[in-house]
């Protein structure tokens, strides 16, 4: 794994699934915000201001992953008001299908307070969780998911699959969507956009058969 420990305590560079370069970004097609989905109340809710500085700093993270040409998820897990580990998606450059922004999340908390369960923890993540995320999420018993942009193609708290919707599961994780779902989106929706043009400019640099060599070393693809 390539998620590593910053002095502060903090995790390096981490990961989140992603498109071809030719296909729309996760956040083209989007559910209206405000809504809580899984076992949260199938309601529309307010967001704290608590959420949205959590959000806030989980967008930080992300835009760590998109200075690293990683797709711009970013994750941050917290105690009460103590942020305890943050992550961002990793998986091109630490070679890892498995990192994404959350899994470095929840790694580097269980470093940090040596449990590989993390009660009374919420995680907060610019993305929606995909299915292998939810899984970790609810092993590690986080008490709170609040994701920012829903992810149609993936998505295991509503989108796609609930994975945490079922009565039978001995654990129950409360998730909440759609907090800064705009700016989330918008910042996923710029990458994807960013990409396409680099891979219209490679195609066009190979026809004339000059510079593409220089266009793709500084767009790397995404897997």
């Amino acid at each position: 794994m390539s998620v590593g420990v910053d002095p502060a305590g903090l995790p390096s560079p981490v990961s989140v699934s992603s498109g071809d370069l030719h296909d729309a970004s996760p956040v083209d097609a989007v559910a209206p915000c405000g809504t809580a989905v899984s076992v949260a109340a199938q309601q529309p809710v307010t967001f704290s201001e608590r959420d949205r500085r959590f959000m806030a700093l989980a967008q930080a993270a992300a835009e760590e992953a998109r200075a690293a040409g990683e797709v711009p998820v970013g994750a941050v897990l917290v105690r009460g008001d103590e942020v305890i580990a943050k992550g961002f998606n990793h998986p091109i450059g630490g070679h890892d299908p498995s990192a994404h922004a959350e899994m470095a999340a929840l790694r580097a908390a269980s470093q940090t307070l040596e449990n590989y369960r993390l009660p009374g923890c919420e995680l907060y993540v610019t993305l929606e969780p995909c299915l292998m995320c939810a899984g970790a999420i609810m092993h590690a018993r986080i008490a709170r998911v609040v994701f920012g942009a829903r992810d149609p193609k993936t998505g295991a708290c509503g989108s796609v699959v609930d994975a945490f919707a079922n009565p039978q599961l001995n654990h129950h994780t409360t998730v909440v969507g759609g907090v800064l779902e705009e700016e989330c989106g918008a910042a996923l929706r710029s990458f994807f956009a960013d990409r396409r043009r680099a891979s219209r400019e490679a195609r066009a640099a190979l026809k004339n058969g000059s510079g593409a060599a220089d266009v793709l070393k500084n767009n790397t693809p995404i897997n």
